[in-house]
């Protein structure tokens, strides 16, 4: 469980919508109905593609950009992972490219965090007023029967002079994954600089989809 937590929370947390095209086919001014309609749109679209997925799963690649990565602000996520180890507006360029290479390798996170998928269902909590909040958490629980629920956090931003809502973290057991990719990060940027990090994520990005070695195995057990 802990390791499904782990891999399906780095993946929520930080695709990144910067880089790519992919734009937002709709606006969600209401934060609990943006949560709804993407997890519907995302899990019944892996339920219909199974035939492909099973054969190749990468496809699982093509589920994320086409529904997950447009309502995701993982720009600003990518901003909050450097953070003051480098001066975005002094270095845009080099900003910039690590947003691509960090979304690359955010995708097929997501993508594997997405084998785990069986059909469970999820719930999302009843939506509260937001009034003039810019950043709200959601909470969900993804249930299986027989088994415990899993509570997973999600935090979504409105962006200075904007209406619609887009993710830009996941807590999953009370850790948030944005916290702990900037550990994680922002050390080796600090260490490495922007340029070695952005090229060691362009290669992570090229690992094929899996499912983690630890998790196959209890799958076959």
């Amino acid at each position: 469980m802990k390791n499904f937590l782990r891999n399906i929370g780095a993946a929520l947390a930080f695709t990144v919508t910067a880089a790519l095209p992919a734009v937002a086919t709709e606006t969600f001014t209401d934060p609990y109905k943006m949560i709804e309609t993407v997890a519907d749109k995302t899990f019944n679209r892996i339920k219909a593609d199974q035939p492909i997925i099973q054969q190749d799963l990468e496809h699982l690649r093509t589920i994320v950009v086409e529904e997950l990565l447009p309502y995701v602000d993982s720009r600003y996520a990518a901003a909050i992972v450097v953070g003051r180890t480098v001066d975005i507006r002094e270095n845009q360029q080099a900003f910039d490219e690590f947003v691509t290479a960090f979304e690359q390798y955010m995708i097929g996170s997501y993508a594997g965090a997405l084998t785990y998928y069986k059909e469970q269902k999820v719930m999302i909590e009843p939506a509260r007023a937001v009034g003039t909040q810019s950043i709200i958490t959601i909470r969900t629980r993804v249930m299986d029967p027989g088994k415990p629920d899993i509570v997973i956090d999600f935090k979504l931003r409105r962006p200075r002079n904007a209406e619609t809502w887009l993710v830009i973290d996941m807590m999953a057991e009370g850790i948030s994954l944005l916290d702990s990719k900037r550990a994680e990060l922002n050390n080796m940027i600090r260490q490495q600089g922007l340029p070695a990090v952005t090229a060691l994520l362009r290669e992570r990005a090229k690992d094929p989809v899996k499912i983690p070695e630890n998790d196959a195995a209890k799958a076959s057990e």
